[in-house]
């Protein structure tokens, strides 16, 4: 084997203590960059959102959303990462409530929603249902379904006056005709 003179195995071990911190340098960088992403991915999926509305981070970015009622309804704005359309989720706790007043938390929480949507959101026309107003829309939707009719001609027609409130009574009625819903959501004296 080759002897070195001392300058160059000198030469050599500062070259090989060089190359051995650049390579943890590198390391470093790496698993560095490796923890940052994924506190990232963690801190996406922590703000995809709030309580129940939890939303898949790679495929919504969160706009916004809030609390209404203390939590007993909520709402998240989200953009569609693959086609860009905007999108509103919301939830509302109203077991076990009088359904009038479950209806009111649906639009209590849809009004904070639309207040602060990234697109411009038209209002239904007229003051908000009364009771009677919201039980006549239901029931006039189930009848309307039943008949094969559409419940919005049928229950515009029904109405002398129209109320907010009464795309959810058409909703509501669609849903427990379609199964979807449970008949207890329907507002009392509905059949």
């Amino acid at each position: 084997m080759n002897e070195l003179s001392p300058e160059l195995e000198m030469i050599g071990l500062q070259l090989r203590r060089a190359y051995e911190g650049r390579l943890r340098r590198r390391r470093v960088t790496r698993v560095t960059a490796a923890t940052v992403g994924l506190a990232a991915v963690l801190a996406l999926s922590a703000a995809a959102g709030t309580g129940e509305l939890q939303l898949d981070p790679t495929k919504w970015s969160i706009l916004g959303g809030a609390s209404v009622d203390n939590g007993r309804g909520e709402f998240v704005h989200a953009r569609n990462l693959q086609d860009g359309s905007n999108s509103t989720f919301m939830v509302e706790h109203d077991a076990g409530m009088d359904r009038y007043q479950a209806f009111l938390l649906h639009e209590r929480v849809k009004s904070a929603a639309d207040e602060s949507s990234p697109v411009p959101v038209r209002p239904e026309p007229g003051a908000l249902c009364t009771p009677e107003q919201l039980t006549r829309a239901e029931q006039t939707s189930l009848d309307a379904l039943r008949a094969g009719s559409s419940p919005e001609a049928v229950v515009a027609a029904a109405l002398a006056q129209p109320c907010r409130g009464l795309s959810y009574g058409i909703e509501i009625a669609r849903g427990v005709f379609a199964g979807t819903e449970p008949a207890a959501n329907l507002m009392p004296g509905v059949e």
